[in-house]
């Protein structure tokens, strides 16, 4: 077999980047920041077009001034939520309230506008809508509402021609003067609004893959989330998985330069380049750190004996309970260790509860913990009149029972937190090597 050409080697490079940049932003302008790859974007629009619809029955609108990936959801709870850049404070049911409205009114509104105007206008929207929303002179509704329309400039719906749109949140109510984009406030709702009677329902039509059926959805799942385990499946998609999972291990490979961890217990697609995530972990600051430290310790007390796969013997253990106070327990060791010495957020240091949700909160997105409930397997989530019976008849992994879970409330460490486990080396100040010279090891002490 012929070796790929220079050529061909630097095609598929460039497909590849343009794809990725597509992935992690669905949304790329060409005077944005990611306006250097753009002209790729533009150079392969016909073969990125029909491999999305192909792969993850994803729609690729490409015009001259950007390029908008239609992507679909995943069910309840899947959602990639948005959040305050400065901050990184998730965005409240207010905001996106006001960030519908907002669109609502830019749809159809002049090139040019004030920001006095859009917020009258949006005001107004809402009660058009019947939605009621709160007095904006209130010093924390107008940041909310400061945050919603800087969403939009960062996706290019508006831009500050003169003043800035942070004026709305300012006391005496500041005004600045916005160009807007009409055809990208267009483009920015993915889902099948006028199919929908409410929220709920937008979401589960969102998530139907269609006449992809499981292998669409299962593609999806595993491109869009850190870890798939088996009985976030239904019985088809573990089926289908099961038998071409190799495959397409190596369409992943070609496609976004994924690689593929297969386990008993599931699959992850891991990014050697680390870019191609909103979540990161090991990460910075008090969060990541202090949820890293507790995923070692719960992994260290609960990992289960003898787990395997039941093809060879084993026992399949997808997620262990986690014991009622354990959590809280084990916080307060790792805020007494590690919490004060490494300069730990002093507000969550003094609110153990708020830490501790916001741990759990990364560690459940990261998919390396879930609250004790329902799943896939079970139909949880599944759209009516989906189809679920197996390809080929033959029996699939039974995963009945796989996360342990007993009753309701509480929550389950799941299988993928194992890749997690740490090993925390501590080293004195005193021992510490000189900071010119960071190879070099520390004299011994007089004796």
């Amino acid at each position: 077999m012929a070796l790929p050409s220079a050529h061909d080697v630097a095609l598929a490079a460039e497909r590849r980047a343009a794809a990725r940049l597509l992935l992690a932003h669905p949304l790329v302008t060409s005077n944005g920041p990611h306006s250097d790859t753009f002209p790729l974007i533009r150079r392969h629009a016909d073969w990125l077009a029909q491999r999305f619809q192909q792969v993850f029955g994803y729609r690729l609108l490409i015009e001259a001034s950007y390029a908008r990936l239609f992507k679909a959801g995943l069910g309840p709870g899947s959602g990639h939520r948005l959040e305050r850049p400065s901050t990184g404070t998730p965005f409240t049911p207010r905001t996106y309230a006001y960030l519908a409205l907002a669109l609502s009114v830019l749809v159809t509104a002049p090139e040019q506008l004030l920001l006095s105007q859009l917020v009258a206008d949006l005001r107004a929207a809402a009660v058009d809508a019947g939605i009621e929303i709160s007095d904006t002179g209130r010093q924390a509704e107008r940041r909310t509402l400061a945050a919603a329309l800087r969403q939009l400039v960062d996706w290019g719906v508006l831009a500050e021609t003169e003043g800035h749109v942070s004026a709305v949140a300012e006391e005496r109510g500041g005004e600045a003067l916005l160009t807007v984009d009409r055809e990208i406030a267009r483009a920015i709702v993915a889902g099948p609004l006028a199919q929908s009677r409410d929220g709920a329902e937008l979401v589960r039509r969102a998530a139907d893959p269609g006449f992809g059926g499981p292998r669409t959805y299962v593609r999806r799942r595993l491109v869009e989330t850190p870890a798939v385990h088996l009985d976030d499946l239904t019985g088809t998609e573990r089926e289908w998985l099961r038998t071409r999972q190799r495959r397409e291990s190596q369409a992943f490979s070609e496609l976004l330069g994924l690689e593929a961890e297969i386990r008993a217990e599931g699959i992850a697609l891991v990014d050697p380049d680390g870019d191609l995530t909103d979540l990161h972990l090991p990460g910075t600051g008090t969060v990541a750190q202090a949820a890293l430290l507790l995923i070692g310790r719960l992994v260290d007390r609960l990992r289960p004996e003898n787990p395997g796969h039941p093809a060879v013997g084993g026992r399949l253990v997808i997620g262990v309970p986690v014991p009622d106070g354990l959590l809280l327990e084990l916080l307060d060791e790792l805020v007494e260790e590690y919490g004060r010495r490494s300069n730990w957020q002093r507000g969550l240091l003094e609110n153990r509860d708020g830490l501790l949700a916001a741990v759990l909160d990364l560690l459940v997105r990261m998919r390396l913990m879930a609250p004790v409930g329902p799943v896939r397997a079970d139909g949880h989530g599944v759209p009516e009149g989906y189809e679920d019976a197996p390809l080929d008849s033959r029996p699939v992994t039974d995963v009945s029972g796989v996360r342990g879970q007993d009753g309701s409330g509480g929550w389950v460490l799941l299988a993928a937190a194992a890749r997690f486990a740490t090993t925390v080396a501590v080293t004195p100040r005193t021992e510490q090597p000189p900071a010119d010279d960071v190879s070099q090891k520390p004299e011994e002490p007089p004796r």
